[in-house]
């Protein structure tokens, strides 16, 4: 049976909220930092890539990467449906041939972010405001590939999402994300660890409305895979 498949491509980037959000959406998660595994094709109903803390094209110091972006590009061509956050977003341009450059549009923290006409009026963002807050952790960013809509930017980094064909995103900023995931991020280094809890307290002001982005983000991915999604409470 097609189902949903998630690649978790760092043992330190987990699924998060999206999990919460997948009660009724049979799920399956893979983890080729620990074993290369990666799923078959035709065993795929939708794809979410998560995020990590390699590059998109660190192909040589992990190589499930180049078969991660093959399986993107045939997940695109056979218009199954896609949702790359963060790196997962990084992975989708360059696997189209677009560029990501490090160190070019840095951001952290939870930030403002604002829709473009077009992602006003995509289906990835519907019912999500047209300016909304999000967390933020990228050293990366990815130029839009050919063929490839801006859906949304930030202040500091001009390209936030982008949809390739009908059902492709890539976006950079991370719903995903929790109290618990953010602290153990800001351990990665002292520059981080001394501001964690600033970075929490900014979070938690906006935590509500970040769940309920998230949620309407994730729902609206799966709604357009035809798979049935645990509803608000």
């Amino acid at each position: 049976m097609k189902m949903l498949h998630i690649v978790q491509n760092d043992p330190e980037v987990p699924p998060g909220t999206v999990i919460d959000y997948l009660d009724d959406t049979p799920f399956v998660i893979h983890h080729p930092y620990r074993d290369g595994h990666l799923p078959e094709p035709d065993q795929i109903g939708a794809l979410i890539v998560l995020g990590g803390a390699m590059g998109a094209n660190d192909d040589g110091r992990y190589p499930f990467i180049s078969d991660l972006k093959k399986l993107i590009c045939t997940v695109v061509a056979a218009r199954i449906p896609y949702l790359g956050i963060c790196l997962g977003g990084q992975l989708l341009a360059a696997a189209l041939g677009g560029t990501v450059v490090s160190g070019r549009w840095e951001e952290l923290g939870t930030l403002d972010i604002a829709l473009t006409e077009d992602g006003s009026a995509d289906r990835l963002f519907s019912g999500i405001p047209e300016k909304f807050s999000c967390f933020q952790w990228h050293h990366d960013s990815f130029d839009i590939p050919a063929g490839g809509v801006l859906l949304a930017g930030s202040a500091a980094c001009p390209h936030q999402a982008f949809r390739v064909g009908e059902c492709a995103w890539g976006i950079q900023f991370h719903p995903e994300v929790t109290e618990q995931i953010i602290r153990g991020w800001c351990a990665w280094d002292r520059s981080t660890a001394a501001g964690a809890e600033d970075l929490i307290r900014a979070f938690s002001r906006e935590e509500n409305n970040h769940r309920v982005t998230s949620r309407h983000l994730v729902a609206n991915f799966i709604l357009s895979a035809g798979t049935p999604m645990k509803q608000s409470s």
